[in-house]
């Protein structure tokens, strides 16, 4: 992301500094479907829907079905809500085909997945496993990482198994869960053993009207105080941060009140998009991140209602647990966390918490979602009308992101806040040289903020040698 500072810090949520882009149709505007195909059928047949009204209506119809409703998902194919019912009273089916949805009947219900989960949290909590609910499969997913072995592994798939195969299912993924504490658009503090660098992910108004910003939560719980550039004066103070627990989000205060703070993501060649309001998650649906690391990436919402078990940050035999995460399968690295999850029509989704994997290989990440994290601090998206204001000219819907072969350090370098950033560092060399296998957050320089010549070394080889600890939790 690219953070921009103009006159009265007038800082626009930015998204920039973009990689190869796997979808090259990004903001191509879906067409205008009509918002019900019916014409003139006597029998409601399923509406067609864009991302944001499926999400809508899967909300409506959670509320209307009660103990009927079992999730629901979003076919991107034929652009329909498809929501789960586990009664087979006809009533309950024509109500949600009235109000526009496909609808499937399933053998477990809500009630009885959550319960599922709940088994696993009480039998499985292990550091490297994380679960959440996949509707199109109408059961609970199970994922453990490299780290999962021996009698972890043996107690995990024996825990998993005495659910049920129909009820759970357990698969293996490449890496560990780690939490991402560096990345997007950059911003610093100073703590006691060096620096760590986070993300800025969405501006917004606090409760009493204070221009502020949200971040991942293990960031505000790793520093206070953030800067704008390296070593620079704190210009941001936290002022609520919750992690591990219910969730991984922090209020950022502006510590100047005439900051403003227009409600916009930047996505790359002065174009940017206004984020037009927070929005749900709905599985199916295909969301977009950016990090400094690894630019913009694009992929699927898999799972809901996530729970990631990280290796704790300051016991070595705890475990940070996370409830409530987004689970997808777009693709992160070390230097991503923070930042921007987002639809292509300007919905704010998420905030990048961690994961597994890289952009090579690909894997998993969990994000916080915006609605929870708005709702929990009681602040609001936005400066309640200063989007689109101050970060260049409104993005071409029928562009492509931006040039893949811009490298994030391009894109967003020399706009980062107070530019502090190399223009011409490559995306290796914005997320520094840390070890992409470290999981401390409060501890050591958390990216290698310092380390400009990373080169894409996760390894940790190239750091800058007055980096303090060079330890990267993503």
């Amino acid at each position: 992301m690219s953070h921009k500072r103009i006159p009265k810090r007038k800082a626009a949520v930015a998204v920039g500094g973009v990689a190869a882009l796997g979808a090259a149709a990004f903001l191509i505007p879906m067409a205008n479907a009509s918002q019900d195909n019916a014409s003139g059928a006597t029998t409601a047949a399923p509406r067609t829907l864009k991302a944001t009204g499926a999400s809508d209506l899967a909300a409506q119809l959670q509320q209307l079905l009660g103990q009927a409703f079992a999730g629901s998902y979003y076919d991107s194919a034929k652009q329909q809500l498809v929501v789960n019912v586990v009664n087979g009273d006809n009533n309950v089916i024509a109500q949600a085909e009235k109000a526009g949805a496909a609808v499937r009947q399933v053998a477990n219900s809500s009630k009885a997945l959550k319960s599922a989960a709940r088994t696993l949290k009480a039998k499985a909590t292990i550091p490297g496993t994380a679960w959440a609910v996949d509707p199109k499969t109408n059961k609970v997913v199970v994922t453990a990482d490299s780290t999962v072995t021996g009698t972890k592994w043996d107690r995990l798939q024996s825990t998993v198994q005495s659910l049920g195969s129909n009820m759970a299912t357990l698969k293996k993924t490449s890496g560990s869960f780690k939490t991402f504490v560096s990345g997007g658009d950059a911003i610093f503090s100073q703590v006691q053993n060096g620096e760590v660098r986070c993300s800025l992910g969405f501006n917004v108004t606090a409760s009493d009207g204070s221009p502020a910003f949200l971040t991942a939560g293990h960031c505000g719980v790793a520093a206070k105080d953030w800067s704008d550039t390296q070593g620079g004066q704190p210009i941001a103070t936290v002022d609520q941060a919750q992690f591990p627990g219910n969730g991984d989000f922090s209020l950022v205060k502006y510590n100047d009140a005439t900051t403003q703070a227009p409600s916009e993501v930047n996505v790359g060649n002065g174009q940017t998009v206004a984020i037009k309001q927070a929005e749900d998650a709905t599985v199916g649906t295909t969301v977009f991140r950016m990090g400094s690391t690894t630019g913009l990436h694009d992929g699927q919402v898999t799972g809901l209602d996530a729970t990631v078990n990280f290796q704790s940050e300051t016991d070595p035999n705890g475990v940070d647990t996370v409830n409530g995460l987004i689970q997808t399968n777009v693709c992160a690295e070390a230097g991503d966390s923070g930042g921007s999850l987002f639809t292509q029509d300007g919905g704010a989704v998420g905030l990048t918490s961690g994961g597994s994997g890289d952009c090579t290989a690909g894997g998993e990440t969990f994000f916080q979602p915006v609605t929870t994290a708005l709702q929990a601090t009681g602040a609001t998206l936005g400066d309640g009308g200063a989007a689109g204001a101050g970060a260049g000219a409104s993005a071409d819907p029928s562009a492509t992101a931006a040039d893949p072969s811009a490298s994030a350090g391009d894109q967003a370098g020399g706009d980062q806040i107070g530019g502090a950033a190399d223009p011409s560092a490559t995306a290796g060399d914005q997320s520094g040289a840390g070890d992409a296998s470290g999981t401390g957050t409060g501890t050591g320089d958390q990216s290698g903020a310092n380390a400009q010549s990373g080169a894409n070394d996760q390894s940790g080889a190239a750091a800058n040698e007055s980096s303090s600890g060079n330890h990267q939790s993503r």
